[in-house]
């Protein structure tokens, strides 16, 4: 049988993050106080949902879906200030976006999604000198 391939999202929680994921009809849900339990939980939740089917899924061939919150607690190495800036949005909006106190709309999700992904390959393409 071929692997299935499904989304698994990620929500920032009170008290940590939370993961669902559906496949067919296997509906899958963990949760956990950090990022990193979440994602060990969230494996053993997978390859326990498909164990009767002789499947064990890696973690890099799981594809997460952040909400704002959680993706920028989890990588709080992005900066929102000066990712605001780069993406011409106002720091204060993007901040209330991140907090979750508005809810952004579709065309600003995609523009923040943007601009991170544009960093990322900026990042990706970086060499030093040796």
């Amino acid at each position: 049988m071929k692997k299935p391939k499904f989304k698994i999202t990620v929500i920032k929680e009170d008290s940590g993050y939370s993961a669902t994921a559906l496949s067919g009809n296997d509906f899958i849900a963990t949760e956990a106080e950090t990022f990193e339990e979440l994602r060990e939980n969230i494996l053993e939740a997978v390859n326990l949902a498909f164990a009767d089917k002789d499947l064990v899924f890696s973690p890099e061939e799981m594809q997460f879906e952040y909400d704002l919150a959680s993706f920028f607690d989890f990588y709080s190495v992005i900066n929102a200030k000066a990712l605001s800036e780069r993406i011409g949005m106002n720091q204060s909006l993007l901040a209330q976006y991140i907090k979750g106190i508005k809810k952004p709309s579709a065309l600003q999700t995609k523009r923040i999604l943007q601009g991170v992904q544009q960093i990322g390959k900026e990042l990706a393409e970086v060499r030093f000198l040796l």
